[in-house]
């Protein structure tokens, strides 16, 4: 009996051993399931085969042909300068010639095409039909190979075999599956092996409730798979892909359904306050809060008042006063006897957080006992980092240990076994994307009870990440800015188009050093030894006779010494970046703040939490190097002092290319939550939750976050149902199962990871 378990040769027929290693190793199929589960990424629409007699322009087409040959031309793009490469192939046909042109930018794009058309190649064709110099195009041809030039056969056999591929794939009817293929396994040998899979497996489990398929409007699984491969319209493609979403959606929704009631379930000690400290620090407020801000801390309040962990992740714009809320949340914990303690990423988040936090509760930062024990209104904060030296280390240690600080900030080294808590009754984890859960784990383990929970995230996330991600955190959402945040004026620095504005965005800088301003230069690399260095800085002169600096690669040890001595000469320049003793790098920055520097060259180190009110412009070189949610955070370092922002995207990228395109989106919006969906729209999800989301679903399969909304949507209000009725999914056992094998997967990812 073969099933979905079954090795993948049962169903591989008189396939060559080294075929079915292809099939093992290059598209990773090894089971009969992992192979009904290879779903198409197009379909050919065959339909019935056009005569290729009288051809319109615009007419589309359908047909058989055989390449008749095929030439690879080099030329120079004009735009950059550099070799391109154009593919020719003639295909012949029952009627006209067609001429299919392929354009590559590097020569192996140029083999790849070259190969796929190679003379005596024969397959099906699909594309528009076009006249140019006197001669039929096929334009933008889809197409599906069969017959392979140097597969070994002879004329005769090779073309007979080729026809009977052709009359395999017009059996499928109007629309022929295309795979996801791997050198040497083409399009027709997955749907054959397919085809046969669908007819010998014995049972396709089905683990969707019937109830959950009818409310739902749920393919059942047969039919779905059924209709993913063999599909005779369009609409039963997407009724199929739906049923598999959706039962992805539902799977993961159910184990972080499953996750939040197990947080529920734990003991937690309620932090309802009974101090003073929160009540004085807000009467020293020099500014209201906003509705928002409110409106998050009454949320956070009602957390930490209940008997079970707070697991909450606080998202907001730059600069919307998510520190102040959080801070807020710490005091009450403070009040009610507990610490609380704030993990940053990097050293300089984490001493920024230190400084800031100490100077908006000044004296009430001078406490020497917890203000609930010694009923007082004031706490000791303490910073605690990697580079601090043992004698450094030790009053902090010793003060975090008794219970004299209620507060303390820091990095990784929060996690160091030698640091041991009194009372630790909150954990607030700042840019949580830059933490795995096992780290955030080994925090929380410090706590004799388990601890609330905030994470703080200054990317904004489109609402189904939340859902399908942070699914088992409660979300809150900072979307207004506070009073005094000016606005930030983004341009786009074409230099492939005009090289010479590489110079005026210098004297730009310079101007406003002029006005008594502070200005960043933001570097992808640190120096030129980095392994990203792939093109050598040149010096050019402008039409004025100016020497303008090009780095093409920026690195902040160069272009300190370029500008030093040349277009910033005599202004004060300093460089940071995180391979700088922590020492140097802390009075760097408390030198840009008292406005000593005037210019800060650097790397994405003061990418969160630099706040500097009288930085007013941001440079960011090779700016197409960073994706748009760092380009956000970049830019949310400038305007926040109430004085108008500038920033410059510098790049080299061309027109049209998806580079311009993304510093396009930045330079038209400052809305960080529109630029979320942008970027998740142009990177895969998986690139975007990050590996060090392990113990999550950091790849999606079939789901896209953005695509299928109202699927997830749908899926969690259907995973709720479920846990409500039936919470261990006993009526369900198929179900179940699949939702312990990611549980047990994440499992192992966090154990990995650890």
């Amino acid at each position: 009996m073969i099933t979905l378990e079954s090795p993948l040769t049962a169903v591989l027929g008189a396939t060559t051993p080294a075929k079915r290693k292809k099939f093992e190793s290059g598209l990773g199929l090894r089971t009969v399931g992992d192979l009904l589960r290879h779903f198409p990424r197009r379909y050919l629409e065959t339909g019935s085969l056009s005569r290729v007699h009288d051809l319109r322009i615009g007419q589309l087409l359908c047909v058989v042909g055989e390449i008749d040959s095929c030439t690879t031309h080099t030329y120079r793009d004009r735009r950059s300068g550099r070799n391109a490469y154009r593919v020719e192939a003639v295909l012949r046909t029952d009627g006209a010639r067609l001429t299919m042109t392929f354009f590559a930018k590097n020569p192996g794009t140029a083999q790849w095409h070259a190969a796929r058309v190679a003379e005596g190649n024969r397959g099906v064709f699909l594309g528009k039909a076009d006249r140019f110099r006197d001669q039929w195009q096929l334009v933008n041809p889809q197409m599906t190979i069969f017959g392979m030039a140097d597969q070994g056969e002879d004329d005769a056999a090779g073309s007979a075999a080729a026809d009977d591929r052709v009359s395999e794939v017009l059996d499928f009817g109007n629309l022929f599956p295309i795979y996801p293929l791997t050198k040497g396994v083409e399009s027709w040998d997955v749907a054959r092996a397919v085809k046969f899979a669908l007819g010998v497996v014995e049972e396709l489990p089905e683990i969707i409730p019937a109830a959950v398929r009818e409310e739902y409007d749920v393919l059942e699984v047969a039919r779905a798979y059924d209709w993913v491969h063999r599909p005779e319209h369009r609409d039963q493609v997407e009724q199929a892909l739906h049923r598999f979403r959706f039962e992805e959606a539902l799977i993961t929704q159910l184990v972080l359904g499953r996750r939040r009631r197990a947080r529920r379930g734990e003991g937690a000690v309620a932090r309802t306050g009974g101090g003073g400290l929160l009540a004085a620090f807000d009467e020293r407020l020099p500014f209201t809060l906003t509705d928002g801000q409110r409106r998050v801390g009454e949320q956070i309040e009602a957390d930490l008042a209940q008997e079970h962990p707070m697991n909450r992740l606080l998202q907001g714009e730059v600069g919307s006063g998510k520190t102040l809320v959080a801070l807020r949340a710490m005091l009450r914990v403070v009040d009610s006897g507990g610490q609380a303690a704030l993990l940053a990423p990097t050293e300089v988040l984490a001493q920024q957080h230190y400084r800031s936090m100490s100077a908006m509760l000044g004296d009430l930062a001078a406490g020497g006992l917890l203000g609930a024990l010694a009923g007082g209104e004031s706490t000791c904060v303490e910073l605690l980092t990697g580079s601090m030296t043992k004698s450094q280390r030790t009053g902090p240690l010793s003060r975090v240990a008794s219970g004299e600080a209620g507060i303390v900030v820091g990095t990784h080294a929060l996690l160091q076994d030698q640091v041991m808590f009194a009372d630790l009754g909150m954990v607030v984890v700042d840019e949580q994307h830059r933490f795995g859960v096992e780290q955030r784990a080994a925090l929380t383990e410090k706590a004799s009870a388990p601890p609330h929970l905030l994470v703080m995230t200054a990317t904004p996330i489109p609402r189904t990440v939340a859902m399908t991600v942070f699914g088992d955190l409660e979300t809150s959402t900072l979307s207004e800015l506070p009073a005094g945040r000016a606005p930030i004026q983004s341009n786009v620095v074409p230099l492939a188009d005009h090289p010479a504005w590489f110079g005026r965005v210098w004297a730009r800088v310079r101007e406003e050093v002029e006005k008594g301003h502070q200005v960043y230069v933001v570097c992808p690399r640190i120096s030129g030894d980095d392994a990203e260095a792939s093109q050598v800085e040149s010096v050019e002169v402008d039409e004025n006779g100016d020497e303008v600096v090009r780095p093409a690669a920026a690195s902040v040890e160069e272009v300190l010494d370029r500008l030093t001595a040349g277009p910033l000469s005599g202004l004060r320049l300093a460089g940071l970046h995180g391979k700088l003793p922590a020492e140097e790098k802390d009075a760097t920055m408390r030198r840009f703040a008292a406005g000593e520097v005037d210019v800060l060259v650097s790397t994405t180190v003061i990418e969160v939490g630099v706040d500097v009110h009288n930085a007013t412009a941001i440079v960011i070189l090779d700016a197409d190097r960073f994706g748009v949610s760092q380009l956000h955070q970049l830019r949310g370092r400038v305007g926040r002092g109430g004085l108008p922002g500038l920033c410059l995207l510098v790049t080299g990228a061309e027109q049209g290319s998806d580079a311009r395109e993304r510093l396009d989106a930045v330079a038209a919006t400052t809305d960080g939550f529109v630029l979320s969906r942008i970027d998740l729209e142009q990177r895969r999800e998986g690139d975007v939750l990050g590996a060090s989301q392990a113990g999550r679903r950091s790849s999606l399969e079939n789901l896209r976050v953005l695509r299928d909304e109202d699927t997830i949507v749908a899926a969690r209000r259907a995973a709720e149902d479920l846990l409500e009725a039936d919470p261990g999914l006993t009526a369900a056992p198929g179900l179940a199962a699949e939702v312990r094998d990611l549980e047990v997967s994440a499992q192992a990812d966090f154990a990995e990871m650890s």
